[in-house]
């Protein structure tokens, strides 16, 4: 395989150990049409339209071919939320939490206390609009609060995240303004839609039960 097919991927990985290393962004004010919810009641159909229209530019395909119970079993975990950005009613992004998966990074304060932001973006017609900082500010605070929703979790010790190269050249700066940290870098070469191209990928329908 020829080098020039291949391409260089950078990928970092970023966290925050303190409620207090956030750095605020302008603060959401819903007289101008923005609003951020949690968007309570799990939604396949909903997370599903999220992840594809946010992560397609992005080559988000890790979760294309999850079937409809794949994405319910995920949405349903305790400690897995997903708040969304709307202008004037209509969606412009979300973030995903997960306070539920285990954080074998040995980096945590304490068992369960590690909030992952799973995933973070805005459809392409709402970004440059500084949509995102306010997004990932109110996303993140929520990460550090998510102990005051579940019952018997543990005061949040950690929030981390990962993003790479492939996400836009505004991407680690956008994180690093919110008082994200490095704490690993990992440079990678693959080749084009090995792994599947999202632009290509075909997106089959979540897959619903058969009819009784």
């Amino acid at each position: 395989m020829s080098e020039n097919a291949t391409r260089t991927v950078t990928t970092w990985s970023l966290e925050q150990t303190a409620p207090g290393d956030l750095i605020d962004a302008r603060p959401v004010d819903e007289a101008t049409g923005l609003r951020i919810v949690r968007s309570e009641l799990p939604s396949v159909a909903f997370s599903r339209f999220l992840y594809c229209e946010v992560g397609e530019d992005v080559e988000w395909t890790d979760r294309l071919p999850w079937t409809r119970e794949q994405w319910r079993l995920w949405l349903e975990r305790p400690g897995v939320e997903t708040w969304v950005a709307y202008e004037r009613g209509t969606p412009a992004g979300y973030i995903e939490l997960d306070g539920a998966t285990e954080d074998t990074s040995g980096r945590g304060a304490r068992p369960g206390s590690t909030v992952e932001i799973s995933y973070f973006g805005l459809l392409p017609e709402f970004r440059g609009r500084g949509i995102g900082g306010r997004l990932l500010a109110h996303g993140t605070r929520r990460a550090w609060d998510l102990a005051d929703r579940w019952d018997g979790r543990p005061p949040t010790s950690r929030v981390w995240l990962h993003t790479c190269s492939k996400d836009g050249p505004y991407a680690l700066g956008n994180y690093q303004g919110r008082g994200f940290r490095i704490f690993a870098k990992e440079v990678t070469r693959e080749i084009p839609g090995e792994k599947g191209d999202a632009a290509s990928a075909p997106r089959p329908p979540a897959q619903r039960p058969a009819a009784e």
